[in-house]
């Protein structure tokens, strides 16, 4: 029986930073993000669950229109305030023993240099078990301001940048260090044999470098490759680039539609299908009673509005739903000049190739129950766990990612609630092997059948 990969989903700062609205209500703990202990406390919930990393998503950017933040950011909270998640990871690391790590990485603010030196340095300090989140950028509109571009970089150019980038990290990591570089003899003394090192060249369109990685190979060399591209030019750089690639939930023959996509555009790079991991974020509401269930999806629903809904999506987009006319679709403007270049994965979620598709009214009344991530399992802990096999069976994904509406108590009652009854399936992995993500992942340890 196949297992079943998961991770959870967080955002470090933010409380509405899913496109939707919950930290008000008596079951969030959403405003806790200055607290130290919160995270620990989190992570090692995870970590004694068997869940297989935290995902840490992170941007620049905040909603704004004509240059000016929409006053619903600040108001609700929409991915605005938003921390630096890599300051965590130390932290996190020491806490926990088995937790994957996976940070999100921003590609064309930063030297590949630099990004190998830090990375490296994270994967030691974590023993192996860091992942990182490649992304060309969010909100891109307002990183231009805030970085001092000239102008927003075109869609293509960020994928074009991204896989110089990644390819002169991967040569940093890679190529720099030969295995058994480090002697550390006292008795010689000799601490690195200089002829196992490799200076690394590159005069490329993007970047320029010369020289050798001041870190010695950590654990994983290069940490696991998370990618989340879902427009054309971003499932082609996930198929030759990611070990994991990230989908937001969606309808089951729209989901799997995405996935052999993907799995054959991997192949066509020479990459064996199945050597990608392709997971889902997902939202629960899950208890022991049904109806108990219902009541949670219900109280989030009811906290929803069209404000936030409109202002999650002007973030990712650049599109100012409220500003359109509710009764035509989203192609009622010209989506393929600068509006084009951000959030085209979330643009194409709404527009078919004739660019038909669901009216803005519509597109606002989806977004204002669900947010960006698409769809929610609801029920008990035992139909839960049969609609999870379900899904997985008919799209052909491999895991999933929690994404907790209401905080970390949702990830508390996934762990207690559902994962007892995977694993009594036998669709969850070993816990306690002490091993590097990428084993976790990649490893063809069996899923472990009984209870915890």
């Amino acid at each position: 029986m196949d297992r079943i990969y998961l991770g959870v989903f967080e955002m470090f700062g933010s409380p509405s930073a899913r496109g939707v609205s919950a930290w008000a209500h008596p079951r969030s703990d959403l405003t806790r993000f200055h607290d130290i202990g919160h995270w620990v406390e989190l992570a090692k919930t995870l970590d004694d669950a068997g869940f297989d990393w935290l995902f840490f998503a992170d941007s620049f950017g905040y909603p704004t229109i004509g240059g000016e933040m929409v006053d619903a950011a600040a108001r609700y909270g929409i991915n605005f305030p938003l921390l630096d998640p890599q300051m965590l990871l130390p932290i996190l690391a020491a806490s926990t023993r088995d937790l994957g790590l996976v940070v999100t990485e921003t590609t064309g603010l930063h030297h590949p240099f630099e990004t190998a030196r830090r990375f490296a340095t994270l994967d030691h300090i974590a023993g192996g078990r860091l992942g990182m989140n490649v992304v060309t950028g969010s909100v891109q509109n307002v990183v231009a301001d805030l970085f001092g571009h000239e102008r927003m970089r075109e869609h293509d150019l960020r994928y074009d940048m991204a896989q110089e980038y990644l390819d002169v990290a991967r040569r940093y990591w890679e190529q720099s260090w030969d295995d058994g570089a480090v002697i550390a003899d006292p008795t010689s003394p000799i601490y690195v044999d200089p002829a196992k090192l490799h200076r690394i060249e590159h005069d490329g369109t993007f970047y320029r470098s010369s020289g050798y990685l001041t870190v010695d190979p950590s654990p994983q060399r290069t940490p696991v490759i998370f990618q989340a591209g879902s427009s054309g030019r971003g499932k082609e750089f996930a198929a030759a680039n990611a070990d994991c690639v990230l989908l937001q939930s969606s309808a089951a023959e729209q989901m799997a539609a995405n996935i052999a996509d993907i799995r054959a555009r991997a192949a066509a790079h020479g990459r064996d299908p199945r050597s990608v991991k392709v997971v889902a974020t997902q939202s629960f509401f899950v208890a022991e009673d049904a109806e108990d269930a219902r009541a949670l999806q219900r109280e989030f629903r009811d906290m929803q509005t069209v404000e936030v809904a409109a202002a999650m999506f002007v973030s990712n987009t650049g599109i100012d739903l409220l500003s359109l006319d509710p009764g035509k679709p989203l192609s009622q403007i010209p989506l393929d000049d600068v509006v084009g270049q951000m959030g085209q994965s979330n643009i194409d979620r709404f527009v078919g190739p004739d660019g038909a598709g669901p009216t803005v009214g519509e597109i606002l009344e989806q977004l204002r129950v669900r947010g960006i991530r698409g769809s929610q399992i609801v029920g008990t802990p035992t139909a839960v766990a049969d609609q999870i096999e379900e899904f997985l069976e008919a799209t052909d994904l491999d895991g999933l990612m929690v994404d907790p509406l209401f905080g970390a108590e949702d990830v508390r009652d996934f762990a207690r609630l559902v994962m007892p009854e995977l694993r009594r399936r036998g669709r969850l992995g070993e816990r306690g092997t002490q091993r590097t993500l990428r084993d976790q992942l990649f490893s063809e340890a069996p899923a472990t059948i009984g209870t915890p």
